[in-house]
């Protein structure tokens, strides 16, 4: 699956045979073997083992990726070994910045960057326009530990962070980025609550760390019938205008122009994506 079309990322802890294999096969659009946060420093090379054995048995529907250790760990370079060998669809790269996805050199997988780190939130959009970086992953649990944030209820110390990254992604000319995880696994309503105000944000996915709450994100994060219906009706009537001479048109009492239009246009690309993904 390209990254273009992801809505859901589930990690995996990449120590864990029986939590990676399962979640390969939960329909998460993206699983990430997590050879980081996950691992006990004393596992790192058991599970950098156990990752390339999965990740060749297994066939998922799922796009495979590998969340490597940060460049500034002992840990990285026996990472950047392991995930050459294996046939990703990208590296997830924590506390990116500018620097550490130059490491990773100029071939290879795309790459998923998580800003995590204040530096990396000022230079998001340098990250976000190096050639390999695909997507931004909002790391919020890290961030907010170094700016001082406290939890809300309604998510709002989190709106810069999110505003920005959805500003830089879309300068830099790459998709919208991923929220960030839920911590409260057994929250479904906050869950649900929380990606409808990231999807407003410009959002485009979000990062999982359990498997049940993989359907809600991507019920959230794809579009419903009557907006794809709607969609449609925008785009046929935009033509229809421009066939006859009008550069903006009205649809139901509002005034459709080119900026409208893209955005339906948008819309009903992603969503043909995902389902020829899916296919």
């Amino acid at each position: 699956m390209p990254v273009a079309s992801p809505r859901s990322l589930l990690f995996a802890p990449g120590s864990d045979e029986h939590k990676l294999r399962r979640t390969l096969q939960t329909g998460a659009d993206a699983v990430i073997a997590d050879l980081e946060d996950a691992v006990a420093p004393a596992r790192k090379d058991e599970a950098r083992a156990l990752v390339m054995r999965v990740l060749e048995e297994e066939q998922s529907a799922a796009a495979t990726m590998v969340r490597v250790n940060g460049m500034d760990s002992p840990h990285f370079e026996r990472d950047f070994e392991l995930v050459q060998r294996l046939p990703l669809q990208a590296i997830v790269l924590p506390k990116a910045t500018p620097e550490s996805v130059d490491a990773l050199g100029r071939g290879g997988p795309p790459v998923i960057a998580i800003v995590e780190t204040a530096q990396g939130l000022r230079r998001a959009y340098e990250t976000a326009s190096h050639p390999r970086v695909e997507a931004l992953i909002l790391g919020a649990v890290d961030l907010g530990l170094e700016l001082g944030l406290e939890s809300r209820p309604d998510g709002q110390e989190g709106l810069l962070a999110r505003s920005m990254l959805v500003l830089d992604s879309a300068a830099a000319g790459i998709r919208g980025p991923f929220d960030r995880v839920h911590l409260d696994v057994r929250d479904g309503e906050g869950l649900e609550a929380e990606c409808r105000l990231a999807r407003s944000l410009g959002l485009r996915g979000k990062a999982c760390i359990h498997p049940a709450q993989v359907e809600i994100v991507n019920a959230v994060f794809s579009p419903e019938d009557y907006e794809l219906a709607r969609a449609w009706q925008i785009v046929e009537s935009y033509a229809q205008g421009i066939a006859e001479g009008r550069g903006a048109v009205a649809l139901d009492g509002e005034m459709i122009d080119l900026p409208v239009v893209e955005r339906a246009r948008r819309l009903i690309a992603d969503n043909k994506r995902r389902v020829l993904d899916a296919d």
